[in-house]
């Protein structure tokens, strides 16, 4: 397994690249702010392929750079149907103060996306990739697993000893609380959470340490209806 990633952007997003080993097919993660020159070094450093760009949810900081990356690799996008106006519409994700920051660019969908379900497994790339969707931070948040190696790509769902703020368009705060508790409590210890932002961790230290997973316990139960 392959896994190389760089923080982009002013705002520091974590953009991955994963695929079975060096020289084969990959997928790309969150193209952020600024992304495209540093997914094509992977590209070149690592001799991918790319066949998808997968989205962890529709805020700016993580498609910034989607449409160029599908654009140039003739790819598809993969995203939750309840993020996918973000893809056109970044300022319907923020407050109106910090939407009217980007009021003077421009953003459209790439030419192919596609949409995301709860439990789905895309296999791609010689990937087989579950989707979990974990709303909360977005109405469409989702993350990805890799079961057969244990890793998680958390998003802006769960980061190391924190979690994603919840007060911006389409936030809950319960609603994450439930989703913390559904898609990553059962996880095991040593599952690698690679999180939107910040460093690696694994569900084990996040079980032991982060204060917003203890209080997410409770939930843990039967779910209510999201």
């Amino acid at each position: 397994m392959l896994i190389a990633g760089f923080p982009a952007g002013a705002f520091q997003t974590n953009c991955y690249v994963v695929a079975p080993a060096a020289g084969e097919e990959c997928v790309i993660v969150d193209p952020g702010q600024d992304a495209a020159e540093g997914v094509d070094d992977l590209l070149r450093e690592h001799r991918l392929k790319p066949v998808a760009v997968i989205l962890t949810h529709g805020h700016l900081d993580h498609v910034w750079s989607v449409a160029p990356v599908c654009g140039a690799r003739d790819v598809p996008a993969w995203i939750h149907p309840d993020d996918r106006h973000l893809l056109s519409d970044p300022g319907a994700g923020f407050s109106r103060e910090s939407a009217a920051l980007f009021g003077g660019l421009t953003f459209s969908e790439p030419d192919d996306v596609r949409e995301l379900t709860d439990g789905a497994v895309l296999e791609l790339a010689g990937l087989e990739l579950v989707v979990d969707h974990t709303p909360g931070h977005t109405r469409g948040s989702v993350s990805f697993r890799l079961p057969s190696d244990d890793v998680m790509f958390s998003g802006d769902l769960l980061f190391a000893g924190s979690i994603g703020r919840t007060d911006l368009p389409g936030g809950d705060y319960p609603t994450i609380l439930r989703s913390l508790a559904t898609k990553c409590l059962p996880l095991p210890d040593d599952t690698v959470v690679l999180p939107g932002h910040g460093p690696q961790t694994t569900i084990g230290r996040e079980r032991a340490t982060n204060p917003y997973l203890k209080e997410a316990a409770p939930h843990a139960g039967p779910t209510r209806g999201i």
